[in-house]
């Protein structure tokens, strides 16, 4: 079941299930929603940049495993109303903590706030350490100690108005980050949003895909998981939740070398750019990955690169001019254009970039545009049917199919 609600609503705590806070990027939510639909989620309710949802210890381990557009999944452990900071202590410090982690563990705190009466997050986190320590020292006179850096348990405070939300952070480091990539050019597409953008335009593995101006390789990587149905935590040493008291090593190590969901890829991933620099460090990363197989990857100017024989997929994040400077931005986005014109016909082309005046020069009518958010960037992701002969041709000839 879906619905949606809005970023204050008050999570019900179910008695059947533990509930979870998927956390993602601006824009990613519904394909965030979608995703857990598919893992067999329940009670799923889309918020702002997150995604709530229900199930049992193996969701949990299978979303950390297998989300590609959420950055970390927290576990929630009580939700109740608070009028200060006092009465926040009190019902922390009411949690029964040897549930969730020992006295010979450090933890740390992170808080999020959005409310009238709590107004710093330090503050927030201070009072929240104070009542977990309290809380042991007067249970068994010991207590478990604060470390900043790779604590064994991290807890996570969200305050929204005067509605306090207490969960622990299932997955550690964040989740966009997979770990296959051993090197990066200056300006890398977050791996999240890159696989957001790929389910968002249907790439499902069922054609050729090209990424012409491949940077570090992000997007073929990604691509090629998608097609192959491969987890993207496939590639991370540990997650957050392997420290805590209940860990089901078992259950997890089932989980994580089932195989029995990958598919076979028949086509090809085809990666160009112009530095021979980004080639080389696509090609470690794709080799990390483990997708070498697969990936095509050539040092070519976007002006000369050839579409492959059939059905394709193109999608690219050129320069914005914001970290990575080009000679002519202009000029880069009309040869774009061109490409798009001369060599992209029958393919569904995409370009994501923040610097709307550009993506105007590439002369085009974009026949979608959605709005994202790359890092501190908005940007906006283009989409362009090219079809071959006369565009009115090409509608009638849509409009008969449809009748």
């Amino acid at each position: 079941m879906t619905k949606n609600g809005k970023n204050n609503t008050k999570l019900t705590i179910s008695k059947n299930y533990m509930n979870f806070v998927a956390k993602t990027f601006l824009g990613l939510e519904e394909v965030l929603l979608q995703e857990l639909v598919a893992l067999g989620a329940q009670n799923i309710q889309k918020e702002r940049r997150a995604v709530t949802f229900s199930g049992d210890l193996a969701l949990m381990y299978r979303a950390n495993l297998c989300l590609r557009t959420a950055s970390r999944v927290l576990k929630i452990i009580d939700v109740f109303d608070v009028a200060d900071a006092d009465e926040m202590y009190e019902k922390t410090k009411k949690i029964d903590w040897e549930n969730y982690m020992s006295e010979n563990q450090t933890f740390a705190v992170d808080a999020t706030i959005y409310s009238e009466t709590f107004r710093h997050s330090q503050f927030v986190s201070y009072r929240v350490k104070d009542a977990v320590a309290d809380y042991f020292n007067e249970k068994i006179n010991r207590r478990p100690s604060v470390r900043l850096t790779s604590p064994d348990v991290t807890i996570n405070v969200h305050i929204s108005h005067n509605c306090c939300t207490i969960s622990l952070d299932s997955s550690g480091e964040s989740l966009h980050k997979r770990g296959y990539r051993v090197a990066s050019t200056l300006a890398p597409i977050n791996e999240a949003l890159a696989a957001g953008i790929l389910l968002m335009t249907g790439w499902n593995g069922q054609m050729n895909f090209i990424d012409p101006m491949c940077g570090s390789g992000t997007f073929l990587i990604e691509a090629g998981l998608i097609a192959l149905n491969i987890p993207p935590g496939i590639f991370r040493k540990q997650f957050a939740f392997e420290n805590w008291i209940d860990f089901d090593r078992e259950l997890f190590d089932e989980i994580y070398n089932d195989d029995s969901k990958e598919r076979d890829f028949k086509f090809k991933i085809f990666g160009y750019d112009l530095s021979p620099k980004a080639v080389q460090i696509a090609q470690d990363n794709v080799k990390a990955a483990g997708l070498s197989k697969y990936v095509e990857l050539e040092k070519k100017n976007i002006a000369d690169f050839e579409t492959p024989k059939g059905a394709a997929m193109m999608i690219t994040n050129p320069p914005y001019g914001e970290r990575i400077k080009h000679d002519d931005l202009m000029e880069l986005y009309s040869q774009i254009g061109r490409t798009l014109k001369h060599k992209c016909m029958g393919i569904n082309s995409w370009v994501i970039s923040s610097n709307i005046d550009c993506m105007h020069n590439i002369g085009l009518r974009p026949a979608q545009k959605i709005k994202l958010m790359n890092g501190d960037l908005d940007c906006e992701l283009w989409k362009f049917n090219i079809f071959a002969g006369k565009r009115n041709d090409y509608l009638a000839m849509k409009s008969r199919r449809r009748n």
